[in-house]
């Protein structure tokens, strides 16, 4: 068995350029996996409740058949916006945006997309492989219930559903941590509460031995 993702991806000419760099060896490893890895785990699921953003590629397709530009979107919303509904589906609510829908265009014409899920503070990066579908809000009012974000001041659109095919930790080569404005705040406030300390021991009168 093989982890899911390198059946995926390790196309011919991605074998190619592993023999071309020296890195056959090392990658015939994901082809020989116990762990198939073709689902959300505990693991998974706690990491995407946590965030509030990821990155989704598509590809789009002329009407000719001619393949058009890839597409990296990044989307964004509260913590856990980005719903697991089990663990071979995903799915989050889509708002108004910049209405270009080049997401939404290319995953009718070729639902194959990739998830990109980032923690820049403990650098852990989560890749996921699913097959994408557009549910429109009139289509299926109880699924969009169910992935909204109760007080969210947008109305929901649609919903974008994945198929997960397969998920894929990478390591933290080359992850510059960066941290959000919730997780500094603490450290702001510890600031001030020091500099009102100081200020205060500072107006002290000098205690003469």
């Amino acid at each position: 068995m093989a982890r899911r993702f390198s059946e995926l991806t390790f196309t011919d000419s991605v074998r190619d350029a592993q023999r071309r760099y020296g890195s056959r060896e090392q990658n015939l490893g994901f082809e020989t996996s116990d762990d198939h890895r073709d689902r959300i785990t505990v693991r998974e699921a706690q990491f995407i409740a946590e965030r509030d953003s990821f990155y989704l590629a598509s590809h789009g397709t002329e009407a000719d058949g001619r393949p058009g530009w890839p597409y990296v979107q990044h989307r964004g919303g509260p913590k856990g916006f980005l719903r697991v509904i089990d663990e071979k589906t995903l799915g989050f609510a889509d708002f108004r945006g910049n209405v270009q829908y080049l997401s939404a265009g290319n995953i009718v014409a070729d639902p194959r997309v990739s998830l990109f899920l980032m923690d820049y503070a403990k650098r852990r990066r989560l890749k996921i492989w699913a097959r994408a579908r557009i549910v429109e809000a009139a289509d299926d009012p109880a699924l969009i219930a169910s992935i909204g974000t109760p007080g969210y001041p947008a109305q929901i659109e649609r919903a974008v559903i994945f198929d997960v095919e397969a998920v894929d930790w990478n390591c933290p080569q080359h992850i510059t941590p960066r941290f959000t404005a919730e997780q500094v705040q603490p450290l702001l406030d510890e600031i001030e509460q020091l500099k009102a300390k100081l200020a205060a021991f500072e107006g002290q009168p000098v205690v003469q031995h």
